[in-house]
């Protein structure tokens, strides 16, 4: 049951990531540079604390695919939040969450594995959703949501990339992938940080926007993926992929209550085609494994 709560929480932190995103004054790339910092400084601490030891020659054994990874991160990260800037969360949100469609496009060509019929129906489910949801992108007063709607899908390839990656990762916990990763993105952010800016906002950031970074660093990359690994350890797989569901979830309460932001008849039935074909297909395939964990990063 505790390993329930833990994952649950990890699941709502992880979907209130947009309300904090949203409005920190900073660009996508610099809060994402933050994020990694803060996390990989965090995790460290959790590393030490509770005495697991980071082995740097699994590192150098996977450092490839731990390059990859951390691209991916860093590009999900940077669009992801750019898509929160954009779009209303909700948004933002739906067109994200196709990254499982993605990986399930992408796994017979990239992991050789069988595309199976039920699969197939699911994937044009969630495209026909993709479709509906779609039908809000047009702008106005509060950004313009098709291009919103674009970052969340290309965030979505870049985790879906980040998913099939970590499948190619071996001999490290979860801990430590995500700890190598956020370190690895920090050193490949920075540059990119000072090629891409003219003007960095991190020397004007305003003091809402400094207590936002560390509550968006703090819960999500430190508190979430603690909780997150914590309770992976004791689910099985189907209980995994159900309770993930919270994230989504979570996301589409808070544009709705918190923030205020509505959704046409045709969106929510969008949401409902993507998310339950999604749903569908991820629990099928845990049922067929159940021992499988996800180790990949939200």
């Amino acid at each position: 049951m505790k390993e329930k709560i833990y994952f649950v929480l990890s699941m709502i932190i992880f979907g209130a990531v947009g309300v904090f995103a949203k409005y920190i004054e900073l660009s996508s790339s610099e809060i994402a540079l933050l994020m990694s910092l803060i996390g990989s400084l965090l995790l460290f601490i959790v590393c030490v604390l509770t005495k697991i030891k980071v082995s740097w020659h699994n590192m150098k054994k996977n450092a490839l695919a731990l390059l990859l990874a951390s691209i991916s991160l860093s590009g999900n990260w940077i669009f992801l939040f750019q898509s929160y800037k954009e779009t209303t969360i909700a948004n933002a949100a739906l067109s994200y969450y196709f990254a499982p469609v993605l990986v399930i496009v992408m796994s017979p060509i990239v992991l050789k594995e069988k595309l199976s019929l039920k699969k197939v129906l699911c994937v044009c489910a969630a495209l026909f959703g993709l479709i509906l949801i779609l039908q809000s992108g047009r702008s106005d007063e509060h950004g313009n949501h098709l291009l919103g709607i674009v970052y969340g899908l290309i965030a979505a390839t870049f985790y879906a990339i980040l998913t099939i990656t970590n499948k190619f990762i071996r001999n490290m916990n979860g801990i430590e992938i995500t700890f190598s990763q956020l370190l690895l993105s920090s050193v490949l952010l920075i540059p990119y940080l000072f090629i891409t800016e003219e003007k960095l906002g991190l020397f004007q950031i305003s003091s809402n926007s400094v207590i936002l970074i560390l509550i968006l660093g703090i819960l999500h990359t430190g508190v979430g993926f603690y909780l997150f690994f914590s309770g992976m350890k004791g689910l099985e797989g189907q209980s995994i992929a159900i309770l993930s569901y919270v994230d989504p979830l979570t996301s589409l309460l808070i544009s709705a209550l918190v923030i205020g932001e509505r959704m046409t008849l045709v969106q929510i039935l969008g949401a409902v085609l993507l998310l339950g074909s999604t749903f569908i297909s991820e629990v099928s395939t845990k049922m067929k494994n159940p021992s499988r964990k996800n180790r990949l990063l939200s």
